[in-house]
């Protein structure tokens, strides 16, 4: 099935009752309100420039003491913790929930180093801003279509996320992928630096659907890549070059 389109949340005034009215904005969100015990478990969320896929490890830098404390509890207790997009004023209502594998690097202000990895999909029904860090009642969420994708689709995604690679000049690791793994599509996914591609690969619930979107995706990345390279080069010798078509 197609993926559901993103919808931003914006945190309202507590006077509000919805999350989400106004603008470009919407979605089903509801702001919590009332005595914490009337609540369901509120799963902490972590409002970041990044998508996190299921199963990958993903480095962060902590430093705010507010989320000092909410991964050090995760860390302490083995809990999860989501990790959402933010775009402009708001969130996504798509995340996935995140486990801590290990802190390589601790500072003397308190600020760490961690390495989590990717759990489990969920979509943001309500938020509850009452604490320091925002939390949320979630979905979890898994594929619908539990079909194992065809060997065809699985060697095509690889082959097309190794161009990709390839055109890359940013030092971008190649995931640890194999054609075995039942979830390929989340490991060829970190190799796109492209937050909305990331986003929609996370909302979809088919792994087929995932692959094929990879496939149709990469063509176009890798001519935007070696577009962004030629520029640089050019920019460098005062040169001029034009946009392709479709970047």
């Amino acid at each position: 099935m197609p993926c559901e389109a993103p919808v931003r949340i914006r945190i309202l005034p507590l006077s509000g009752d919805k999350v989400g009215k106004g603008d470009d904005i919407t979605g089903p969100v509801k702001r919590r309100s009332g005595h914490n015990g009337d609540m369901p478990r509120l799963l902490p969320l972590f409002p970041l420039q990044l998508v996190v896929l299921p199963g990958n490890l993903v480095p962060l830098h902590i430093f705010e003491p507010r989320y000092r404390e909410m991964v050090g509890k995760a860390e302490a207790s083995g809990s999860e913790f989501g990790i959402v997009l933010a775009q402009g004023e708001g969130i996504v209502n798509v995340g996935c929930t995140v486990v801590v594998e290990s802190i390589p690097q601790r500072y003397e202000d308190g600020r760490f180093d961690v390495i989590v990895r990717g759990r489990r999909r969920f979509r943001l029904l309500a938020v509850d801003d009452q604490q320091e860090c925002l939390r949320g009642e979630v979905e979890y969420f898994d594929d619908e279509d539990l079909r194992p994708a065809a060997p065809e689709y699985r060697t095509s995604a690889l082959r097309a996320c190794l161009e990709v690679h390839a055109a890359l000049a940013d030092g971008t690791p190649w995931p640890e992928a194999e054609l075995a793994d039942p979830e390929l599509s989340f490991r060829l996914a970190q190799i796109f630096r492209d937050l909305e591609f990331q986003d929609a690969m996370l909302r979809e619930r088919s792994e087929t659907a995932r692959l094929e979107l990879i496939i149709a995706t990469a063509p176009r990345y890798v001519e935007k890549s070696e577009y962004v390279e030629k520029m640089k080069h050019k920019a460098g010798t005062n040169g001029h070059g034009h946009k392709p078509k479709g970047v």
